[in-house]
Protein backbone atom coordinates (compact mmCIF):
# COMPACT_ATOMS: atom_id res chain seq x y z
CA UNK A 1 0.00 0.00 0.00
CA UNK A 2 1.01 3.58 -0.60
CA UNK A 3 -1.02 6.11 1.78
CA UNK A 4 -1.15 9.93 0.06
CA UNK A 5 -3.05 12.93 0.62
CA UNK A 6 -5.33 13.84 3.29
CA UNK A 7 -6.97 11.44 5.76
CA UNK A 8 -11.20 11.80 6.48
CA UNK A 9 -11.05 9.48 10.18
CA UNK A 10 -13.22 9.29 12.24
CA UNK A 11 -12.76 10.19 15.89
CA UNK A 12 -10.04 7.50 17.73
CA UNK A 13 -8.63 7.21 20.64
CA UNK A 14 -5.14 7.03 22.09
CA UNK A 15 -6.16 6.37 25.32
CA UNK A 16 -6.57 2.35 24.89
CA UNK A 17 -3.24 1.43 23.97
CA UNK A 18 -3.43 -0.21 20.60
CA UNK A 19 -0.91 -0.23 18.19
CA UNK A 20 -2.05 2.64 16.10
CA UNK A 21 -1.81 5.64 17.91
CA UNK A 22 -4.87 9.04 17.16
CA UNK A 23 -1.73 10.86 16.12
CA UNK A 24 -0.83 8.69 13.02
CA UNK A 25 -4.10 9.94 11.33
CA UNK A 26 -2.34 13.70 10.45
CA UNK A 27 -2.82 13.94 6.76
CA UNK A 28 0.56 13.26 5.14
CA UNK A 29 2.55 12.07 2.05
CA UNK A 30 4.75 9.24 2.43
CA UNK A 31 8.19 9.22 0.18
CA UNK A 32 11.32 8.04 -0.32
CA UNK A 33 12.94 9.18 2.96
CA UNK A 34 12.64 5.01 3.21
CA UNK A 35 15.57 4.56 0.86
CA UNK A 36 18.45 6.58 2.04
CA UNK A 37 17.60 6.60 5.84
CA UNK A 38 20.28 5.64 8.05
CA UNK A 39 17.24 3.34 9.45
CA UNK A 40 16.86 1.38 6.54
CA UNK A 41 20.37 1.14 6.29
CA UNK A 42 20.57 -0.66 10.02
CA UNK A 43 18.05 -2.81 9.22
CA UNK A 44 19.54 -4.34 6.55
CA UNK A 45 23.53 -4.26 6.76
CA UNK A 46 23.50 -7.71 7.85
CA UNK A 47 20.61 -9.15 6.47
CA UNK A 48 21.37 -9.80 2.45
CA UNK A 49 18.36 -9.75 1.00
CA UNK A 50 16.56 -9.77 -2.37
CA UNK A 51 14.31 -7.10 -4.33
CA UNK A 52 11.91 -8.65 -5.43
CA UNK A 53 9.72 -7.57 -9.22
CA UNK A 54 5.96 -6.37 -7.75
CA UNK A 55 3.01 -6.90 -10.51
CA UNK A 56 1.37 -4.00 -11.84
CA UNK A 57 -2.38 -3.98 -12.65
CA UNK A 58 -4.11 -5.23 -14.91
CA UNK A 59 -2.76 -8.68 -14.48
CA UNK A 60 -4.26 -11.96 -14.02
CA UNK A 61 -1.95 -13.24 -11.19
CA UNK A 62 -3.60 -9.98 -8.92
CA UNK A 63 -7.16 -11.55 -8.92
CA UNK A 64 -5.88 -14.87 -7.70
CA UNK A 65 -7.06 -16.25 -4.02
CA UNK A 66 -3.79 -16.90 -2.01
CA UNK A 67 -3.51 -20.31 -0.09
CA UNK A 68 -2.70 -20.16 3.50
CA UNK A 69 0.88 -20.70 5.17
CA UNK A 70 1.35 -24.26 6.81
CA UNK A 71 4.40 -23.08 8.94
CA UNK A 72 6.64 -19.70 9.17
CA UNK A 73 9.75 -21.50 8.13
CA UNK A 74 12.95 -20.20 6.67
CA UNK A 75 11.50 -20.14 3.70
CA UNK A 76 8.25 -18.00 4.37
CA UNK A 77 10.78 -16.17 6.81
CA UNK A 78 12.89 -15.52 3.72
CA UNK A 79 10.03 -14.16 1.68
CA UNK A 80 8.68 -12.07 4.14
CA UNK A 81 12.42 -9.91 4.67
CA UNK A 82 12.52 -9.98 0.69
CA UNK A 83 9.40 -8.79 0.33
CA UNK A 84 10.14 -5.75 3.21
CA UNK A 85 12.84 -4.61 1.46
CA UNK A 86 11.35 -4.46 -1.94
CA UNK A 87 8.35 -2.70 0.21
CA UNK A 88 11.31 0.34 1.47
CA UNK A 89 12.57 1.24 -1.41
CA UNK A 90 9.41 0.90 -3.68
CA UNK A 91 8.90 3.20 -1.21
CA UNK A 92 5.34 1.78 0.35
CA UNK A 93 4.38 1.05 3.75
CA UNK A 94 2.51 -2.75 2.63
CA UNK A 95 3.21 -5.32 0.52
CA UNK A 96 0.97 -8.95 0.27
CA UNK A 97 2.84 -11.71 -1.40
CA UNK A 98 0.58 -11.85 -4.34
CA UNK A 99 1.95 -8.39 -5.54
CA UNK A 100 5.31 -10.49 -6.10
CA UNK A 101 4.04 -13.43 -7.59
CA UNK A 102 3.93 -15.68 -4.88
CA UNK A 103 0.27 -16.88 -4.24
CA UNK A 104 0.93 -17.09 -0.42
CA UNK A 105 -1.12 -15.36 2.78
CA UNK A 106 1.73 -13.48 4.34
CA UNK A 107 1.81 -9.80 3.87
CA UNK A 108 4.46 -7.42 5.51
CA UNK A 109 3.44 -3.29 6.94
CA UNK A 110 5.63 -0.64 8.54
CA UNK A 111 3.85 2.39 9.04
CA UNK A 112 6.35 4.36 10.91
CA UNK A 113 7.45 7.76 10.08
CA UNK A 114 9.85 9.63 9.30
CA UNK A 115 12.72 10.02 12.05
CA UNK A 116 10.88 6.74 13.65
CA UNK A 117 12.46 3.41 14.44
CA UNK A 118 11.22 0.73 11.77
CA UNK A 119 8.53 -1.10 13.44
CA UNK A 120 8.03 -3.45 10.90
CA UNK A 121 5.05 -6.24 11.12
CA UNK A 122 5.46 -9.96 9.11
CA UNK A 123 2.06 -11.56 8.84
CA UNK A 124 1.19 -14.72 7.84
CA UNK A 125 -2.16 -16.35 7.42
CA UNK A 126 -3.77 -12.82 8.59
CA UNK A 127 -7.63 -13.18 9.61
CA UNK A 128 -9.82 -10.50 11.15
CA UNK A 129 -12.05 -11.36 14.25
CA UNK A 130 -13.67 -8.20 14.46
CA UNK A 131 -14.57 -5.19 12.63
CA UNK A 132 -15.33 -2.01 14.66
CA UNK A 133 -18.85 0.17 13.32
CA UNK A 134 -17.04 3.41 13.31
CA UNK A 135 -15.56 3.92 10.02
CA UNK A 136 -12.47 5.83 8.67
CA UNK A 137 -11.77 6.68 5.15
CA UNK A 138 -7.86 7.35 3.45
CA UNK A 139 -6.82 8.29 0.50
CA UNK A 140 -5.17 5.09 -0.79
CA UNK A 141 -2.57 4.52 -3.46
CA UNK A 142 -0.95 0.65 -4.09
CA UNK A 143 2.39 -0.50 -5.32
CA UNK A 144 0.51 -2.73 -7.84
CA UNK A 145 -1.86 0.67 -9.57
CA UNK A 146 1.36 2.87 -9.31
CA UNK A 147 0.50 6.76 -9.43
CA UNK A 148 -3.05 6.22 -8.93
CA UNK A 149 -4.91 7.24 -5.77
CA UNK A 150 -8.99 6.83 -4.39
CA UNK A 151 -10.47 7.07 -1.38
CA UNK A 152 -11.61 3.32 0.22
CA UNK A 153 -13.75 4.09 3.70
CA UNK A 154 -13.11 0.84 6.05
CA UNK A 155 -13.59 -0.24 9.36
CA UNK A 156 -11.36 1.98 11.70
CA UNK A 157 -10.48 -0.69 14.09
CA UNK A 158 -10.14 -4.24 13.49
CA UNK A 159 -8.66 -7.14 15.94
CA UNK A 160 -6.57 -9.56 13.70
CA UNK A 161 -5.11 -12.61 14.38
CA UNK A 162 -2.09 -14.07 12.63
CA UNK A 163 1.57 -16.42 12.64
CA UNK A 164 4.14 -13.96 13.24
CA UNK A 165 7.70 -14.29 11.63
CA UNK A 166 8.72 -16.93 14.30
CA UNK A 167 5.61 -19.47 13.82
CA UNK A 168 3.76 -17.78 16.59
CA UNK A 169 0.10 -17.15 16.85
CA UNK A 170 -0.60 -13.52 17.52
CA UNK A 171 -3.70 -11.49 18.32
CA UNK A 172 -3.79 -7.44 17.94
CA UNK A 173 -5.95 -4.65 18.08
CA UNK A 174 -5.07 -2.00 15.38
CA UNK A 175 -6.32 1.08 14.55
CA UNK A 176 -6.05 4.24 12.10
CA UNK A 177 -3.52 4.14 9.54
CA UNK A 178 -2.27 0.41 10.32
CA UNK A 179 -5.56 -0.78 10.58
CA UNK A 180 -6.53 0.68 6.90
CA UNK A 181 -2.98 -0.59 5.71
CA UNK A 182 -3.55 -3.90 6.91
CA UNK A 183 -7.27 -4.40 5.41
CA UNK A 184 -6.01 -2.95 2.27
CA UNK A 185 -3.33 -5.90 2.58
CA UNK A 186 -5.29 -8.37 3.52
CA UNK A 187 -7.81 -7.64 -0.06
CA UNK A 188 -4.84 -8.60 -2.14
CA UNK A 189 -5.08 -12.20 -0.09
CA UNK A 190 -8.37 -12.69 -1.61
CA UNK A 191 -7.83 -11.06 -5.25
CA UNK A 192 -9.46 -7.94 -4.69
CA UNK A 193 -7.56 -4.44 -5.42
CA UNK A 194 -8.61 -0.73 -3.73
CA UNK A 195 -9.91 0.12 -7.09
CA UNK A 196 -12.47 -2.46 -6.37
CA UNK A 197 -13.93 -0.67 -3.40
CA UNK A 198 -14.77 2.52 -6.01
CA UNK A 199 -17.13 2.90 -8.40
CA UNK A 200 -16.48 1.01 -11.93
CA UNK A 201 -16.67 4.19 -13.90
CA UNK A 202 -13.56 5.43 -11.64
CA UNK A 203 -12.11 2.05 -11.40
CA UNK A 204 -11.97 1.01 -15.25
CA UNK A 205 -9.92 4.96 -15.92
CA UNK A 206 -7.39 3.92 -13.49
CA UNK A 207 -7.13 0.06 -14.93
CA UNK A 208 -7.04 1.66 -18.64
CA UNK A 209 -4.39 3.84 -18.07
CA UNK A 210 -2.40 1.51 -16.26
CA UNK A 211 -2.96 -0.94 -19.53
CA UNK A 212 -1.80 1.87 -21.93
CA UNK A 213 1.49 2.60 -19.88
CA UNK A 214 2.72 -1.08 -19.70
CA UNK A 215 1.77 -1.36 -23.24
CA UNK A 216 3.79 1.81 -24.30
CA UNK A 217 6.45 0.36 -21.67
CA UNK A 218 6.50 -2.95 -23.94
CA UNK A 219 6.18 -1.19 -27.25
CA UNK A 220 9.38 1.14 -25.86
CA UNK A 221 11.42 -1.49 -24.97
CA UNK A 222 10.99 -3.67 -28.13
CA UNK A 223 11.58 -0.62 -30.55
Amino acid sequence: MVAAGRVYATELSNETGNIDAAAMLAPRRFCAYFCASDRFLRCFDDFPMALLPIIVAPDPRLKVKAKPVIAVDDKIRRLMDDMLETMYLAPGIGLAAPQVGVARRVIVVDIAREGEDAKPLKLANPEILWRSEELATYNEGCLSLPEHYADVTRPAKIRLRYLDDQNEIREAEMEGLLATCVQHEMDHLEGTLFVDHISPLKRNIILRKLAKAKRMKTEAATA
